[in-house]
């Protein structure tokens, strides 16, 4: 990745994307999920709650993570209580004992169903093991799956360095998804018999099934039927591939839940937020983190940050909602204007060139071109609170802590430092005066002294 961030940690629109397998694990049913980290614990506060980090000691392979979260499972286990269940799917997936499922925290498009189904092909075979595969027009570093001329899963071939795997393995196609559904105790069996005699020097989970193959137990298969869905992220180009197609993803929920995207090549949605139905997305609009959006909404070129839209909302174009917006129902933001922490009633409306921030704006106020809250004095943030039905004249600034009482007006160029009470006009800006014949005396001459 070259980069200083751990690799599971990059985002992918809107969430790092060790998150996006956990929220898939907890969707499908588990009913316990580990992550597995390093000492430094870089993943623990992303973590949702309820979700536990296990920790592997050092860097010695997929095998020896699993065996640092099972350990973790089973030290739970032995202080009493349900922990044994441990990652186990819902009631529907489980045979007599538990089920552990596998994910890699790098393939972060793999969806809950697809879990689950791998969870109902492993309870409804023989099998010790079952394993997700897919096959790849372009398999390159991938572990590949060998077959024995009836169709049976023989073992997985790693490719990361040359004596890995001869050229007739590498030729294959099929590939290990990394993902497997394990009987939780034929994978504690096989975890200690691991071997490092590999070019890495590591301990590779599939191994385990080379394991419990040697030992008589049977390993199945179960073929994605979307390639895509187990594509991992191993550098920055990888990682843009996997975001555009998460996006695409996000985009199509929206619209088959009733939402106007006019252009999805042109328009960023992160993955947690939230529009109703006959919204209108226009091109060039970016909405990131929890922001929420109501029914009957236009977006028109504009950037969104964990801001809450009501019902009937026009933004934009090229409005900056911050985070903590709330408009609130029929409200209107216009061209060029950036609201931070603020609360707009409904019906308010700041069609023009403006700065609301923290601030609460009562409904049906209108708010003329150029208005500013100054809200920070050197030390502090204050709020600007502004009543219902006001009139603000255009290039209004107000001076936070300032209070505006219903049906107020402000007069054109006014910087308001004092309350204004109900249905009074506030004009604060200095008396006009003339200078008769000024044009006319900048271009006279100047006298000499002499003179």
């Amino acid at each position: 990745m070259r980069s200083r961030t751990p690799k599971v940690l990059h985002d992918v629109c809107g969430a790092p994307m060790v998150l996006w397998p956990v929220r898939a694990a907890l969707v499908a049913g588990a009913g316990r999920v580990l992550v597995v980290d390093s000492p430094a614990r870089a993943l623990a506060d992303v973590l949702p709650d309820g979700v536990e980090l296990a920790v592997q000691p050092q860097p010695n392979g997929t095998g020896g993570a699993v065996a640092a979260a099972i350990e973790q499972l089973d030290a739970a286990a032995g202080a009493g209580g349900d922990a044994a269940a441990g990652a186990r799917a819902n009631g529907e997936h489980a045979r007599d004992g538990e089920i552990v499922i596998v994910l890699s925290g790098d393939v972060p498009l793999l969806g809950a169903e697809q879990i689950a189904a791998l969870a109902d092909a492993h309870a409804s075979s023989d099998a010790a093991a079952t394993m997700m595969t897919a096959v790849l027009d372009d398999p390159r570093g991938y572990g590949r799956v060998v077959r024995d001329a009836g169709g049976a899963v023989l073992r997985v071939v790693e490719t990361k360095e040359r004596g890995d795997a001869s050229d007739a393995e590498r030729e294959i196609s099929e590939v290990n998804a990394g993902v497997y559904a394990f009987d939780g105790d034929a994978l504690r069996e096989a975890l200690p018999r691991l071997t490092d005699e590999n070019a890495q020097g590591e301990l590779y989970l599939p191994q385990a099934l080379d394991v419990l193959r040697g030992d008589g137990r049977a390993i199945a298969a179960h073929v994605l039927a979307d390639a895509d869905a187990m594509l991992g992220v191993n550098d920055r180009v990888a990682l843009a591939h996997v975001r555009k197609l998460a996006q695409r993803a996000i985009h199509r929920r929206h619209m088959l839940a009733g939402v106007e995207i006019v252009d999805p090549d042109a328009t960023v949605i992160d993955v947690d937020v939230q529009i109703g139905a006959d919204t209108t997305i226009e091109p060039f609009t970016t909405i990131r983190g929890r922001t929420r959006i109501g029914a009957r909404c236009t977006i028109r070129c504009s950037y969104v940050i964990d801001a809450t839209l009501e019902d009937g909302v026009s933004v934009g174009p090229f409005a900056y909602l911050r985070p903590d917006a709330t408009l609130r129902d029929g409200a209107k933001v216009g061209t060029f204007v950036e609201v931070k922490n603020s609360e707009l009633g409904p019906g308010v409306k700041v069609p023009h060139l403006s700065y609301v921030g923290d601030a609460d704006v009562g409904e049906r106020t209108n708010l003329g071109a150029g208005t500013i809250t100054a809200n920070y004095d050197g030390q502090n943030k204050h709020r600007t609170r502004i009543g219902k039905r006001v009139k603000g004249g255009v290039d209004t600034s107000f001076v936070a802590p300032v209070s505006v009482g219903d049906d107020a007006w402000t007069a054109a160029g006014s910087v308001v430092t004092d309350d204004v009470p109900d249905g009074a006009l506030a004009v604060a800006r200095a008396r006009q005066s003339n200078v008769e014949r000024y044009a006319e005396r900048r271009q006279a001459p100047l006298h000499s002294e002499e003179t």
